[in-house]
């Protein structure tokens, strides 16, 4: 019985250290290690943002200088166009800057003067609808038609180039050009002296043709009549004249007859 249970002693034991060898397990109390990270992926770098689209009241702020140039870009919104230009023509557009001391030389109360529209194409006429760069000045073909309009005497500008030096003429200002603000290829700001007067300001228009006059109604009716009644007056005067001429007649020849009697 003892030797019995001996044996089933040393069956069990067998087992277990068959078990402890076959499924081996931590008895050091460590987790189990753990599993491998995943890969962190790799963002491809963010786009370099690209150029801001030209902005000319930022161009002429940076400069300093053209405080009063800027207020009348905004106030007639031609600041919005030449960008809007610039985005959408590929001409380019040259500005001849007039800086605050320019402004200061004008009569006082010129500006305030100046109504909405003339002050847009006083604006207008301060620019060229295409980019000429300073050694460009000399191929211009005087006069040189700005954005104001073409007309060859009213908005007339005539640009000379020698060298570096460039003037101008309106007609009622000489300008010279005093330095580059500003020149991307597509741009080209330039400082002037003087504010650009056209003679348009200055020589009276020809005033607009007076407004036909109007036809009454009855115009035609009395046109109509007129004439009738006008032949009737003529023929009483007509009437009374040979009547008159015949009491003359008898009158006449009563003296004869007595004359003779005598």
């Amino acid at each position: 019985m003892v030797a019995m249970m001996n044996h089933s002693l040393f069956i069990f034991i067998t087992l277990q250290l068959l078990l402890i060898i076959t499924f081996p397990y931590n008895t050091s109390g460590q987790s189990p290690a753990s599993s491998p990270a995943a890969p962190v992926a790799i963002s491809a770098p963010a786009p370099s943002p690209s150029s801001p689209p030209t902005d000319i009241i930022r161009i002429l702020k940076k400069a300093g200088g053209f405080t009063t140039l800027i207020r009348l870009l905004q106030t007639t919104q031609v600041s919005t166009q030449i960008n809007s230009q610039l985005l959408n023509s590929n001409g380019g557009i040259t500005l001849f800057a007039p800086n605050d001391n320019a402004f200061q030389g004008l009569k006082p109360g010129f500006l305030n003067s100046l109504n909405d529209q003339q002050k847009n194409e006083l604006i207008q006429f301060h620019m060229l609808p295409s980019f000429v760069s300073v050694s460009n000045f000399d191929t211009l073909s005087n006069p040189v038609r700005t954005q104001a309009g073409a007309d060859p005497d009213r908005l007339a500008l005539n640009v000379t180039s020698t060298g570096n030096q460039v003037n101008m003429t309106t007609g009622i200002v000489n300008a010279t050009v005093g330095g580059t603000v500003y020149t991307d290829r597509q741009l080209a700001v330039y400082q002037v002296d003087k504010v650009l007067l056209p003679r348009d300001f200055f020589e009276a228009k020809p005033p607009a043709p007076a407004p036909a006059p109007l036809k009454a109604k009855g115009s035609k009716k009395k046109s109509a009549e007129g004439p009738a009644d006008g032949a009737a007056d003529d023929d009483k005067s007509s009437a009374v004249m040979i009547m008159i001429n015949g009491v003359w007649g008898v009158v006449v020849s009563f003296i004869a007859v007595l004359a003779f009697a005598l």
